[in-house]
């Protein structure tokens, strides 16, 4: 996971620099730094939970996402004391915050743009759980628990990169 982060990175910084020309620095790093944060989500949340794939036999397989509340994850990882909750929360913050930076430098159509890109992330967090339900051997829970804390993640960090918008002022650097 560290070295697909790191790979990701990579290209983002390249990214960055064949954009800059086009659209000046801060809006590059801005849109590769969002696309990175797009690829460490797949990654932190598609690479098997507990190291190389195992093997779930069929029958305890689950035919659907839990609508439990809270759901069956476990209750806390080691990086958060909160819990999983707060960890589902957490990493969606930047994606948020970056895509209302990236979308500002143009804030006439960034009314319209950041509701459309949240709904994306939504969407991309649905992706998420349903590709963890068909990839069992992830050992993954699909649980649409997460997609609400990932929604909420998702706000926050929009409501923040408000706050840095109003900050950098991404609309003057053209």
């Amino acid at each position: 996971m560290l070295l697909g982060a790191v790979l990701a990175g990579g290209l983002a910084v390249a990214v960055a620099a064949a954009l800059t020309p086009r659209v000046g620095r801060l809006h590059a790093v801005v849109v590769a730094a969002l696309g990175w944060s797009l690829v460490v989500l797949a990654l932190v949340t598609l690479i098997p939970a507990y190291g190389a794939p195992g093997i779930v036999p069929a029958d305890e397989r689950l035919d659907s996402c839990s609508w439990d509340v809270g759901g069956p994850a476990p209750e806390g990882f080691w990086i958060f004391s909160g819990g999983q909750r707060l960890l589902n929360v957490a990493v969606f913050v930047p994606s948020g915050a970056l895509l209302v930076l990236a979308a500002a430098r143009w804030p006439r159509s960034a009314w319209a743009t950041v509701p459309l890109g949240l709904a994306l992330l939504v969407g991309y967090s649905v992706a998420i759980e349903l590709t963890q339900l068909a990839l069992a051997r992830l050992d993954r829970a699909c649980d649409v628990t997460d997609v609400v804390d990932n929604m909420t993640g998702a706000v926050l960090g929009g409501l923040l990169g408000v706050v840095l918008a109003l900050v950098l002022r991404p609309w003057r650097h053209r």
